[in-house]
């Protein structure tokens, strides 16, 4: 069974990372850090003994985000959405509702995702409204981020955007790689 949910894994990442990428926008990063996006990568959480992956599809808009956690055969297994007023997550046929994603996410996943900074440094750059100290590569890009208690180690890019990113924060460890881009989500 180990063999077979190893292949099945091995199988997923080596047919996603093919996707074709969209062009980035030609925009400054101030420009792109407003603008609305979706992604589709996968994710791997490690929290205390426990490991996790997905697929992963998000949609970032500028007054909302909805996160979809994807089995290797792309159906939907968990749904969080967060908007001004609330966040709801849908996870097994059950439907949870909270003020906050983060939250809602670690009493029902066990862990979160930081959705408040994750949308700047999915773009490679460190949220504006948090102090943070920043290490950069020799061709100018973030290499290393500390901010609002989270380690963001930016693994890779590809054309100026990360690729793959590694996020710590105490006991829980975030691998998120990023095969795709889409620059005028509906």
């Amino acid at each position: 069974m180990a063999r077979l949910l190893a292949f099945l894994w091995l199988s997923m990442l080596s047919g996603c990372a093919l996707l074709p990428s969209a062009p980035v926008p030609a925009a400054r990063p101030a420009q792109l850090e407003s603008a609305p996006f979706a992604l589709n990568g996968r994710i791997s959480v490690k929290h205390l003994e426990t490991h996790q992956s997905a697929g992963l599809h998000w949609t970032h808009q500028a007054r909302s985000d909805e996160v979809l956690l994807l089995t290797p055969l792309g159906q939907t297994a968990a749904r969080v959405y967060r908007d001004d007023n609330n966040a709801t997550l849908d996870n097994g046929g059950k439907h949870y509702q909270d003020v906050d994603a983060e939250s809602l996410m670690e009493q029902v996943l066990g862990w979160h995702l930081p959705l408040n900074g994750l949308h700047h440094w999915v773009l490679g750059m460190a949220d504006p409204e948090s102090p943070a100290q920043i290490e950069r590569a020799d061709n100018g890009q973030i290499s290393v981020l500390h901010q609002d208690g989270w380690e963001v180690s930016f693994l890779r890019y590809a054309d100026n955007l990360p690729t793959r990113l590694q996020l710590r924060h105490e006991d829980l460890q975030v691998q998120l790689l990023i095969d795709e881009w889409d620059w005028n989500p509906k």
